[in-house]
């Protein structure tokens, strides 16, 4: 992985773990793993893509990130400075240069506000524009954000899905942060404004210089905007490499089988499916060794004992991969 000083976000060993709590006297009787040990980093004014199935921990990642959830162990840090150890008041300060787009383009929305309010809210809390500077802010983001400036009287119902998205995008972008979670932030769309939203998201990012963590289960959409890619499976980072070479020389077999599921546009074009079997174990209750094991068609004794951690498998690519056999394969 990038340890230069380029690096803005670094995830070191993460875990997020959330108990179980059963009975009268809410005992708690075990945990499930979200995230169970998980490291990157994120170069300045890069796109780190986070892949996996639902329910691998993709969206707990980013959260936890941004401090929306309480971590178990691990560190992350911003510029250097170890999110989880700040105070409050400092939090709030760094809060304002980190900022997350969610899924739902209306759930995130507060119907009983206006457009003007949900975008300027962020200016007023932390104390950086009010009345017509407010106005005038909020105003050239609707714009930036491919909206007209009238919009910002009306109220969420009144836009459609992909408006939605857009004055989601313009609130993260309120603040001039650096970092942006974007958490499914196309899956919800139609793919046709999928596209619209990508190339936006791109604009923006080479205006404002933004760095981002792109989380989404749609391969062919991470191909398009990331410059790196973490593949994630039930809680932990089985492959990691710049886009390039992951999609064009996947390791790992849990990689392979998403890769191979990607609909080819050419009907003509020959490709084999590499289909899995099973379902995915759950986190409150993983396998031993490869958590990928009972699912895959390579696996080994040593495959169910012992966890590989990422490795480089080629030297001087940074393509890592945490699999036994994949060298074999």
């Amino acid at each position: 992985m990038p340890t230069d000083n380029n690096i803005l976000v670094e995830v070191n060993d993460l875990k997020t773990h959330f108990p179980i709590k059963r009975g009268l006297f809410r005992k708690t009787v075990g945990q499930v793993r979200a995230v169970d040990g998980v490291s990157f980093n994120i170069p300045a004014g890069q796109t780190l893509g986070l892949v996996g199935e639902s329910g691998c921990g993709k969206t707990t990642i980013g959260r936890t990130i941004l401090r929306l959830i309480p971590h178990t162990e691990g560190s992350v840090k911003f510029e250097g400075h170890d999110v989880f150890s700040l105070p409050s008041a400092s939090m709030q300060k760094l809060r304002s240069q980190m900022q997350i787009i969610f899924q739902d383009p209306y759930g995130s929305l507060n119907p009983r506000m206006t457009v003007a309010n949900i975008v300027g809210e962020a200016l007023t809390v932390h104390g950086i524009a009010r009345g017509r500077e407010r106005r005038k802010i909020v105003s050239d983001l609707l714009v930036k954000v491919g909206l007209s400036r009238h919009h910002a009287s009306r109220y969420p119902h009144e836009f459609s899905g992909g408006q939605r998205q857009r004055i989601g995008i313009a609130r993260a972008l309120a603040l001039n942060p650096k970092f942006i979670v974007c958490d499914e932030a196309v899956s919800a769309l139609d793919v046709s404004i999928q596209s619209q939203i990508i190339n936006l998201l791109e604009d923006l990012q080479q205006e404002f210089g933004l760095t981002y963590l792109f989380i989404a289960h749609d391969l062919a959409v991470v191909e398009h905007i990331s410059d790196i890619v973490a593949v994630m499976y039930l809680g932990r980072i089985v492959e990691y490499a710049d886009r390039k070479t992951l999609y064009e020389n996947p390791m790992h077999p849990y990689t392979k089988a998403l890769i191979s599921a990607i609909p080819q546009p050419d009907p003509t074009r020959k490709s084999t499916r590499m289909v899995l079997q099973g379902e995915v174990p759950s986190p409150a209750n993983p396998p031993a060794g490869c958590h990928f094991h009972p699912r895959c068609p390579f696996a080994e004794q040593q495959c169910s004992q012992q966890t590989q951690l990422l490795k480089e498998k080629n030297p001087g690519t940074n393509h890592l991969v945490a699999c036994w056999k994949c060298k074999d394969i």
